[in-house]
């Protein structure tokens, strides 16, 4: 098998790598990335904004690179799948993890009601923002943060499906709402309303997860 051309693809694929590792929780900027790893500022800086192209890195508006959404994603994927489990065992309806995309929200993790009659959507689902508890939370208007000071969630109610209703509380780190936590039910199990019955219950389960984040740093 012939040896690997070092000058090539696999160089760029090690100048990458020496990025990925240089870059902690914490925004570090180009000319650190080029003293960590070596490399001239013009070549980290050229692969960092590639890797910030494919979701490896993300940019901060100072300019500065922090690991980016892939890595993310997995932390809140590890964090979230037993709260999402124990909040739907708690509660006996659906529970959903969804992040922002575009003008999209994204279902990162789904887990079931186990009744024949619930409100499902499988991981991968996208949906247009704001429509649904989730989508007004990552939206986050200026109505849906006062709305998030006074309860702490968001409530639909047949809004963006007739006969369904849902609450989504926020996953907060330092950078701002980062996913949101939502609780979806027909409204024939619902008593007063999805956020007056299981309001405390999803801003408990966003909370345990933004704990998961802190304590995987």
């Amino acid at each position: 098998m012939p040896t690997p051309d070092k000058n090539g693809s696999n160089r760029t694929l090690e100048r990458a790598a020496a990025i990925l590792d240089s870059v902690g929780r914490s925004a570090v900027s180009a000319s650190e990335l080029s003293r960590r790893t070596g490399l001239s500022l013009s070549t980290a800086h050229r692969l960092a904004l590639q890797l910030a192209e494919y979701g490896f890195l993300r940019r901060a508006d100072s300019g500065a690179f922090r690991l980016g959404d892939r890595f993310v994603r997995s932390a809140l994927e590890n964090a979230g799948l037993p709260v999402l489990h124990d909040l739907r065992d708690r509660t006996g309806e659906s529970a959903q993890l969804w992040v922002r995309r575009g003008d999209e929200r994204l279902c990162l993790l789904s887990v079931d009601s186990r009744h024949e009659l619930r409100a499902t959507l499988p991981p991968g689902s996208r949906l247009p923002l704001p429509f649904g508890s989730s989508g007004r939370l990552l939206a986050a208007d200026d109505d849906v943060l006062a709305e998030l000071a006074v309860t702490g969630w968001i409530e639909s109610v047949g809004a963006r499906t007739p006969g369904l209703g849902s609450i989504s509380a926020p996953v907060r780190t330092n950078e701002g709402i980062i996913a949101a936590v939502c609780l979806a039910m027909p409204l024939a199990r619902v008593s007063d309303s999805p956020g007056k019955d299981y309001g405390d219950a999803v801003v408990e389960a966003a909370q345990r997860i933004e704990e998961a984040l802190v304590e995987g740093k």
